[in-house]
């Protein structure tokens, strides 16, 4: 599936900048599910300073705000082709081992409620992909998907004792859940093209587990599928804030309002 995709970031500043840096996880990966055709990014009152790859393979760039703006925005718009690999990556890359995805963090550090949710899931009868199917279901039955009810600091366990959250709060707990299990997992930041609609909510976020014969195996809680060809991969990390598409300082100013406008689209591929 080929699909156009664009993500606008608008940012206003309530005092005119002083001096203020942005790292952007924004550039898609090329994996075997995907092929990046083609990406460009596009900065009012910013300009890029470098880019590198991290430590989990993202393309990260550091952006420079200019002195004096009171309003930032970028724009990235590009092609991916997709496929369906019924949401099996495959074997484990990057610079880390893979032991560092079995180590918890603060925004996937269990407590009571979520120890008792992997007792629930596990079963000896269950082989280990079963199990982390069953673990995705429990945690949608348990969390419902309601906007606006947590933040970007809210952990897993405080999302599963309100019970509500969005996607980044369902995968944060199946990542402490499955690491409960021993099993490696890690968070991933991207796109997700909704069937009846092309104007999207914002980006997705999703997680994915180390399977021991498969390598890493997608799983989008909240919509309880593993990812197809509508996903497109962008950042991958320990948990949000490894993968999370824009973070920053500034001085002289605080962030008074940020909007988010993403769009993806799928194209005909001419033969």
């Amino acid at each position: 599936m080929r699909l156009a995709i664009r993500h606008t970031t608008r940012y206003s500043f309530d005092h005119p900048v002083i001096h203020a840096l942005q790292r952007l996880r924004l550039t898609p990966k090329a994996t075997q599910e995907q092929e990046i055709l083609d990406w460009q990014m596009e900065f009012e009152h910013a300009h890029p300073e470098l880019s590198y790859e991290d430590q989990h393979h993202n393309t990260t760039s550091l952006v420079a705000v200019e002195p004096g703006a009171t309003e930032v925005v970028i724009t990235c718009r590009g092609t991916v082709d997709t496929h369906d690999f019924s949401g099996v990556i495959g074997k484990h890359s990057g610079h880390l081992p893979l032991w560092t995805f079995c180590s918890q963090t603060d925004l996937t550090r269990p407590g009571s409620g979520m120890k008792s949710l992997v007792k629930k899931v596990r079963g000896e009868d269950l082989g280990p992909l079963d199990t982390l199917h069953r673990l995705s279901a429990a945690i949608l039955e348990s969390v419902e998907y309601r906007i606006g009810t947590t933040k970007v600091d809210t952990s897993a366990e405080e999302a599963l004792e309100q019970g509500k959250g969005v996607c980044q709060d369902h995968a944060h707990i199946f990542i402490g859940a499955a690491r409960l299990l021993n099993v490696p997992a890690r968070y991933v930041s991207g796109y997700l093209m909704m069937d009846d609609r092309i104007e999207q909510e914002a980006t997705h976020g999703w997680a994915e587990a180390h399977v021991e014969g498969l390598g890493w195996v997608g799983f989008d809680i909240s919509n309880g599928i593993s990812p197809d060809q509508r996903y497109v991969r962008v950042a991958t990390g320990r948990d949000y804030r490894d993968a999370a598409p824009i973070t920053g300082i500034s001085f002289g100013s605080t962030t008074q309002a940020l909007e988010v406008a993403v769009a993806v689209e799928q194209q005909q591929v001419q033969q």
